[in-house]
């Protein structure tokens, strides 16, 4: 039986969402008899389509291409269009939500509220959102428990790189002593292009110009997107409930040419570190510039990739190097939680 979607956000990952479907499906059902449907669009911009016995895809791409929303979708037969996000959530038939909204990562919002509507009607939720994973960890993995369905959310992390996965799935057994990570590719490549020599404000104007980072880049430069990413792996890893309040928080923006110097006299280099130590008083959290040592697996993670080094007690430090975003790596990113739920349902 088919596994039914709604898809809530439809900007680029949702897109290389459905490309992925369209690629890939044969492939899912015939080796490993998986079959998804989605059955719902929304977004908010875009437009809203509903359609129990599911929406044909390539329709979809073809009127978001020409037209840039869903409006030029063609009837058919129990189609519904201009549902909200909560109707979508609450009266689809959709057995779990893809939840790909903008999301404010101060408040989590909207997509915390995706989540508990999705819950309280018992379908699961797998998101790309960092917001409602570091802000409401606790309160909606109880709510998921208790209503008996699954949350997901490898993409928050390092997009289709399994950050999250290769913990939970592989190196259970270990107790995780420490987590160090280059968590921001932003970041990353604009300290390779200083170490190459240009200054902080030309290594920004070029990482924009190349689509890296925002017009406001302050959630990257200032440390943010990192720290949101801390407290995933604080809550999700290590199972210990951080607060933003009590990570250390510094980005990259104080960093001189004369800093980057000095870093190379010593055989370093500056890397944009989020880490969590396990200490005998708690977690000791924090994302700040350190100076890397040229024999450390994270110094040679170059231009936008991102990496992550686990410190285990049995297996030792374990490295982990992907692309920390990315369309279609993030799409990928939700198929493997999907394919997760499916198998085990």
């Amino acid at each position: 039986m088919a596994h039914k979607l709604a898809l809530i956000g439809f900007g680029g990952v949702g897109q290389g969402f459905v490309e992925i479907l369209l690629e890939k499906s044969t492939k899912l059902s015939k080796e490993h008899q998986i079959d998804f449907t989605i059955v719902s669009i929304c977004d908010l911009y875009k437009g809203s389509l509903y359609r129990p016995e599911g929406l044909c895809l390539d329709d979809v791409m073809s009127v978001i291409k020409e037209k840039g929303n869903l409006e030029a979708y063609p009837d058919q037969p129990g189609l519904i269009r201009g549902w909200s996000s909560e109707e979508t959530i609450t009266n689809s038939n959709a057995d779990s939500i893809i939840e790909m909204t903008f999301t404010d990562v101060t408040t989590g919002q909207p997509a915390i509220d995706h989540c508990k509507w999705a819950f309280k009607n018992k379908k699961n939720v797998v998101m790309t959102n960092k917001g409602p994973v570091a802000l409401a960890y606790e309160t909606l993995s109880k709510l998921a428990q208790e209503n008996d369905v699954q949350w997901l959310f490898e993409g928050a992390v390092m997009s289709g790189t399994p950050a999250l996965r290769l913990p939970e799935a592989t190196l259970t057994g270990n107790d995780i002593t420490e987590i160090r990570g280059i968590l921001n590719g932003t970041t990353n490549y604009m300290l390779m292009r200083m170490e190459e020599g240009l200054d902080y404000d030309s290594a920004l104007k070029e990482a924009q110009a190349l689509g890296y980072a925002e017009a406001d880049p302050t959630a990257d430069v200032k440390g943010f997107d990192v720290l949101y990413k801390v407290l995933i792996l604080a809550n999700v890893v290590l199972g210990y409930p951080l607060k933003r309040e009590e990570v250390i928080c510094k980005g990259i923006s104080e960093l001189t040419i004369h800093d980057i110097e000095k870093a190379k006299s010593l055989q370093k280099c500056w890397k944009l570190i989020g880490s969590l130590t396990v200490t005998e008083n708690g977690i000791k959290a924090a994302v700040q510039p350190e100076m890397v040592p040229y024999d450390d697996p994270l110094a040679g993670v170059t231009g936008a990739m991102n990496a992550i080094t686990y410190t285990c007690d049995l297996s030792g430090p374990i490295t982990l190097m992907g692309a920390g975003a990315g369309i279609k790596e993030t799409g990928f990113a939700v198929l493997i939680d999907l394919i997760q739920i499916e198998r085990s349902r």
